[in-house]
């Protein structure tokens, strides 16, 4: 006899397994920071944070403390190799923001945004729900694809079967989507075309400043941060060290979900799964090689793959630089 469904505990284990794409990149407080006292916003070690985030360990962190997100920095204070210094309030990274509550909005309010870009997927927006922005931001739509990674792990999750999350993520499986879907990033036109029309919208000004996202703001975001800061100038080590900064500042929330899932029976083994909530050297090398093989380097690709010319990339490091 075949056994009835259950509706409500069907969607429960739906959402139980998406929210572990929420804090897996898939295609990314308690001080109140001031738009006019900028260091008011640099996490420190020892300050105390939001629930669930770690505390950032590298000193040019700008993390904005926040209960319904988890990873939104400001990118001012980076320096670049000729001694000039990125603005504070300018621009901002971050995670989704369809979790922020009350006090999360006048927090948000206090740094001005006029503009926030939300990379995520409309499939991602449906299961986590539309940004909540406070007044005075636009919001921009510019979805990058994630080569069906979403829909698959959900699957694979959701289907609580060992093997089946085995044979989709195990034996270096997930490390490997995750570098497959960086060369994406490079190799493919429409990604392309979106991440250097967030680079124009900046260098233009008028929607400054601007904060841009996706799920869990590291391996989108993380891409288009560490873009936007070798273009300005900033050493590529500083780069890099923003990009895996996000590891820091997700542990605590990545193992509260991996212990989720254990305890409610969805996987047996939820390491399984720290290849994609995890930012690592090598998916960045994934994107940067793939940049080197088409293009010839990184400055080729800001100028053939991204078709920025000499005068946006002057705009974009005047508007910025200081």
């Amino acid at each position: 006899m075949r056994r009835t469904r259950n509706p409500d505990r069907n969607r429960a284990m739906t959402r139980v397994a998406t929210v572990v794409l929420s804090t897996a990149l898939v295609l990314t407080g308690c001080s109140h920071p001031s738009h006019t006292a900028h260091p008011s916003h640099t996490a420190r070690p020892g300050s105390t944070q939001a629930a669930g985030a770690a505390a950032p360990t590298a000193p040019d962190a700008r993390h904005i403390a926040l209960k319904g997100a988890v990873n939104v920095r400001d990118l001012g204070g980076y320096r670049t190799s000729d001694g000039k210094q990125l603005r504070y309030g300018a621009v901002f990274r971050g995670d989704a923001l369809g979790k922020l509550t009350p006090a999360d909005l006048a927090v948000t309010a206090k740094l001005g945004l006029k503009s926030v870009v939300d990379f995520r997927l409309p499939v991602e927006v449906r299961t986590d729900g539309a940004d909540r922005l406070p007044k005075g931001a636009a919001a921009i739509t510019l979805p990058i694809d994630d080569t069906g990674l979403y829909e698959q792990t959900t699957a694979a999750i959701g289907s609580k079967d060992p093997a089946e999350q085995q044979k989709a993520l195990g034996d270096g499986k997930g490390a490997e989507t995750m570098r497959r879907i960086y060369r994406t990033f490079v190799a493919e036109a429409g990604a392309r075309q979106q991440f250097a029309k967030v680079l124009r919208t900046i260098a233009d000004g008028r929607g400054l400043p601007l904060l841009y996202h996706c799920t869990s703001g590291k391996d989108r975001t993380g891409w288009m941060s560490y873009v936007l800061l070798r273009a300005v100038g900033v050493p590529a080590s500083t780069a890099e060290a923003d990009y895996l900064l996000s590891n820091d500042i997700r542990r605590t929330a990545d193992l509260r979900t991996r212990d989720g899932l254990k305890k409610a029976g969805i996987m047996r083994d939820p390491r399984l799964i720290v290849p994609l909530q995890e930012v690592r050297k090598d998916y960045l090398g994934a994107a940067l090689t793939e940049a080197d093989h088409r293009y010839g380097g990184f400055d080729a690709y800001l100028s053939k793959g991204l078709g920025l010319d000499a005068g946006t990339l002057h705009k974009l490091r005047t508007r910025l630089l200081k």
